[in-house]
């Protein structure tokens, strides 16, 4: 045969192994090269993890809401290695497992680096082995960003490295506003360590709605994270007590514990080859792929964080497999990247679907906000202060329901079913037509009659 296989994929995260096995179930002969551990960001030291610790991190609240429904809860304590051992076995398990699908897929599997040497040439770094491929797959995905130009840079940790921290430090200050910024301080500040959020902003989460934002940034202050703003690090370095010493731009200093950078993730394609094969990139790095995840080069192709399109496990695994169906089961197939909801699981969690109040109100014009905040029952017998937050986004033309945001502990689930209705045009007449479930936080999604804002009105 002309190729030693038919597809040979770089990066065993989600996009690359459900492209994978997809391929190969369609008769491909498939390999794959993984140089870290079979699973990628998500499975190793993303999603996963990660909201493992939000789940430790959430018990206590609970041991204190339990007191106003007539539990008493003595002596609880937390041990740090206990949870970061159970996630890291959860880890290995989960990794064992995409391991077992591939090879029963038929995949053969390269436990090293991979580097592109040609439009359809690979060479595997340990074996020094070269491997003709007809198509080649890169799905690398990303890593966590360090700004390496800042001077002490080298004494703070990043979103990887906190899942194997050996003991838990008292204080840390977190630098960054986003996803993993935000759910890392609710899970530190969630165990008890004394925990600043510094972002370079006004509004922690860029991106979201206004509306989101200024009420998780709101809700973080309430539990006790110290939210700093409008600064960035100019240093870090060891104080006289052996602590992490960090100016700020605004003029501050603070000794903590810990430093942790969560500002970004660059796509991994340094030392890829890909320039050597005329692949185009952006500047950050990132792979330039059409609809059909095709690059410039016709036998190359790239989905997931590499291509630095919507950074999220589902949309990597939905463009994984819409690159084999459309190569390997002649099923011209792309996915949809409009409408993709999100969720942030911090303290309290946060989701949202389609388009922001600004976002709509630049590109349909005339639209109306429904508006609703509350204490969920839950919470009024806890002594719980935490506030629900729901908000519909409707296009006045078509009544259309455009945008849904939500911050709220059932959020992230609520915003699935919603991403539905969105998905498909549903009017918001059709979601008044719903019936209520009660007592439920979701009935305030079909019980919200009156606009708060509706034309070309500023936002609030």
């Amino acid at each position: 045969m002309q190729h030693n296989y038919d597809l040979f994929v770089i990066g065993a995260g989600s996009g690359g192994v459900r492209a994978a096995r997809i391929a190969a179930k369609h008769g491909a002969r498939v390999a794959i090269a993984e140089d870290h551990r079979i699973g990628g960001t998500c499975v190793i030291r993303g999603c996963v993890p990660k909201k493992l610790l939000v789940y430790g991190s959430e018990f206590a609240q609970s041991f204190r809401d339990a007191a106003g429904f007539g539990w008493t809860v003595e002596n609880a304590r937390f041990d740090w290695p206990t949870l970061r051992d159970n996630v890291q076995a959860e880890v290995t398990r989960l990794e064992g497992l995409y391991r077992k699908n591939l090879e029963a897929a038929g995949v053969a599997v390269y436990e090293e680096r991979a580097r592109v040497e040609g439009a359809q040439t690979i060479r595997l770094e340990k074996s020094d082995r070269v491997v003709s491929a007809e198509r080649i797959l890169i799905a690398a995905g990303g890593h966590t960003y360090r700004p390496l130009e800042l001077k002490g840079q080298e004494l703070a940790i990043t979103s990887s490295d906190a899942f194997h921290l050996k003991q838990l430090p008292q204080s840390i200050v977190i630098a960054g506003g986003g996803y993993i910024a935000v759910e890392f301080a609710s899970i530190f500040s969630g165990l008890g360590v004394s925990t600043t959020l510094l972002y370079r902003g006004e509004k922690i989460l860029r991106g979201f709605d206004a509306d989101i934002r200024t009420h998780v940034q709101n809700e973080l202050t309430r539990t006790g994270v110290n939210v700093v703003t409008n600064a960035v690090f100019t240093d870090i370095a060891i104080g006289p007590d052996g602590r992490r010493r960090v100016s700020l731009s605004n003029g501050m200093a603070m000794d903590v514990d810990q430093v942790m950078f969560a500002i970004g993730r660059v796509p991994n394609t340094s030392g890829l080859g890909l320039e050597s094969a005329g692949v185009a990139l952006r500047e950050n790095g990132a792979v330039i792929v059409d609809q059909y995840s095709r690059t410039n080069v016709a036998s190359i192709f790239a989905v997931g964080d590499v291509t630095d399109r919507i950074n999220l496990t589902p949309v990597a695994i939905r463009e994984g497999h819409a690159f084999a169906l459309t190569q390997f089961a002649g099923k011209p197939t792309h996915f949809d990247h409009a409408d993709v909801a999100s969720a942030v699981f911090g303290r309290p969690p946060a989701a949202a679907i389609g388009l922001t109040e600004t976002d709509a109100r630049a590109r349909l014009g005339r639209v109306s906000i429904y508006r609703t905040t509350f204490r969920p029952m839950k919470n009024i017998l806890a002594g719980n202060e935490q506030r629900t937050m729901m908000k519909l986004v409707v296009e006045d033309e078509t009544d259309r329901v455009v945008g849904v945001h939500l911050v709220g502990p059932e959020a992230p689930d609520l915003i699935q079913v919603a991403a539905i209705a969105v998905k498909a045009g549903l009017t918001k007449a059709q979601w008044d037509e719903t019936c209520a479930v009660h007592p439920t936080a979701a009935e305030e999604l079909v019980l919200m009659g009156e606009p708060v804002s509706h034309d070309n009105e500023a936002p609030a």
